[in-house]
């Protein structure tokens, strides 16, 4: 039997989600199935494989076959409804094929960062006692097949490591092509009642997304389809997206942002999907121009890097007429000097993995609303700013920033006690904003102990506990410093006992042996005589905040 989710989702807001209209009571393959019939051989998919140096595509008719071939293999593993598969994949054809197959057996897609290393994937593969796990052989230089096929001896519920560009087991294992590739499931006798019979509702969980918190063990946030549709119609709404739009997506699809707008959104359009498995602002624009891309997402190191891309001017990239940007606070000057330079106009706004993008400014706003905020609330959502006591801030003044509405998520697996959601709806985001007169906001900073790097959240605390098990060091708070590109970047601060010399490359050596995935590795060390404290003892991290706002990795 699949684990016990722990989710929250009474009646009374199915009833208030449906009845407003903001939940569709659809599923992904509905789209997929509306599109079959309107246009069966347009193209629905293309990746760029940075591996095999090859370019796929996938019309709508071959993508509804190979995604039933797909389902009905896993269903020959005995993935049940409501079982857990996980995909450590890149942007690849395969990662939305699985995506698709999940949801038409009812099993829950869980998307992982290819940068994850042993340490994260361990507890998040045991935490949700995933089934399967499908991941690359070898990308970007690391051997995925080896890594989880030794992860698997310890793992008692993962059955399956289905390896990719492993055909006939040479890795030791099973591979992706030989299980549910090869065999011709969909043309079995009875294939279509197997099905039908595991096809989930609306209100059942269809993802998990691991998001890092102010804790060592990242959190699983839970969503249905009616939860992620009920932000992906407003978002089109809001952005005033058609039907034919080519959707450019090099954000990680094992992010919200990637999963939403670069898998679900344009299925639900009827569109395109173009996939960037490395980023790199010159294989943008090439995409850009010959693939005819109209739309693209992705945090502020996408925005900045291709904006700043000096051959940019080589290549047409006239298609593109929408840029959204989010995942970090965006300086405005950029917004101002991508939307000259690209040509395309920038959607700015805020969200979250738990509720995806709640806020934007919208095409006609004016200026400063455009450069100065992130955007007023989509359909289906509200947001509050309150002062400690739970009160209503005043128009301009900094508070506490909750959400509530139909994107909302259903909870955290198996910690409901960390939702974070009152009574009446209210999820607490743990950011700070400001709100004006005109129902805008601007984020101001964050309450939650993470860094914001480029868009990824970097989980602070489990960086700070293993930097206090170093022999050499008493104690360690990483900050984050302000970096014009990334948002921010990760400060180590540390005292160190007697006679203890660290170095930046002695603690970056250490970090990676216990197995740290490099991405949350500090950018600067700083070794300070003492901490600064409250009188109780306490570490005074806003003032560590402070010291690092004037520091840069370049120093």
């Amino acid at each position: 039997m699949p684990p016990e989710l722990g989710h929250v989702l009474d009646q009374a807001r199915i009833d208030e989600m449906s009845g407003s209209g903001f939940w569709p009571d659809r599923l992904l393959i509905d789209d997929l199935a509306d599109g079959l019939a309107r246009h069966p051989d347009k193209l629905v998919i293309t990746d760029d494989n940075s591996v095999t140096g090859r370019q796929t595509s996938f019309s709508y008719r071959q993508f509804d076959r190979i995604t039933r071939r797909i389902a009905l293999g896993l269903v020959e593993l005995g993935v049940g409804k409501g079982d857990v598969v996980a995909c450590q994949l890149p942007n690849w054809w395969q990662i939305e094929a699985m995506i698709v197959a999940c949801c038409r057996i009812g099993a829950i897609i869980n998307n992982l960062m290819p940068i994850f290393r042993e340490r994260e994937l361990e507890y998040m593969l045991r935490f949700a006692e995933s089934k399967v796990v499908v991941c690359p052989g070898v990308f970007r230089g690391h051997d995925h097949g080896a890594m989880m096929r030794a992860l698997q001896r310890d793992l008692p519920d993962l059955a399956h490591v289905l390896v990719i560009g492993d055909e006939g087991g040479h890795g030791g294992g099973e591979s992706f092509e030989d299980v549910l590739l090869a065999p011709r499931h969909e043309d079995r006798a009875g294939a279509a009642d197997i099905l039908a019979a595991r096809r989930p509702g609306a209100n059942d969980v269809i993802q998990l997304q691991y998001t890092s918190g102010t804790t060592g063990a990242p959190k699983g946030a839970l969503h249905t389809s009616n939860t992620l549709y009920g932000n992906i119609l407003p978002v089109i709404e809001a952005v005033e997206l058609g039907a034919d739009e080519v959707v450019l997506m090099a954000s990680p699809i094992a992010h919200q942002t990637g999963f939403l707008y670069g898998v679900m959104m344009p299925l639900i359009l009827g569109g395109r999907t173009v996939l960037q498995d490395i980023w790199d602002p010159a294989a943008a624009a090439r995409l850009i121009q010959d693939e005819g891309v109209s739309f693209t997402m992705g945090a502020t190191p996408f925005l900045a890097d291709l904006s700043a891309f000096p051959d940019l001017a080589d290549y047409d990239v006239s298609s593109l007429q929408r840029f959204a940007s989010a995942g970090a606070p965006i300086p405005r000057v950029l917004v101002e000097t991508a939307s000259e330079r690209l040509g395309a106009r920038v959607v700015s706004g805020w969200g979250m993995t738990e509720n995806g993008l709640v806020t934007a400014v919208r095409l006609g706003d004016p200026p400063e609303k455009i450069f100065q905020t992130d955007g007023s609330c989509i359909a289906g959502m509200e947001v509050r700013v309150v002062d400690e006591d739970g009160l209503d801030c005043p128009v301009g003044v900094e508070g506490e920033l909750l959400s509530r509405g139909a994107a909302n998520f259903v909870g955290y697996m198996r910690k409901p006690e960390l939702n974070g959601i009152d009574a009446d709806g209210w999820f607490d985001t743990g950011d700070r904003a400001i709100l004006d007169e005109d129902g805008y906001i601007r984020i101001s900073g964050r309450s939650k102990d993470i860094i914001i790097r480029g868009g990824e959240n970097i989980p602070v605390v489990e960086v700070e506990e293993l930097l206090y098990r170093h022999p050499g060091i008493v104690d360690a708070q990483v900050v984050g410093m302000p970096d014009d590109r990334l948002g921010e970047r990760g400060c180590a601060i540390v005292t160190v006992k007697p006679g203890a010399n660290l170095t930046f490359e002695a603690m970056v050596d250490y970090l990676l042996e216990a197995r740290l995935a490099k991405q949350y590795l500090p950018e600067r060390l700083e070794v300070i005589a003492e901490m600064p404290r409250t009188p109780s003892g306490k570490i005074q991290k806003y003032k560590l905040r402070e010291m690092a706002a004037g520091w840069s990795v370049a120093e």
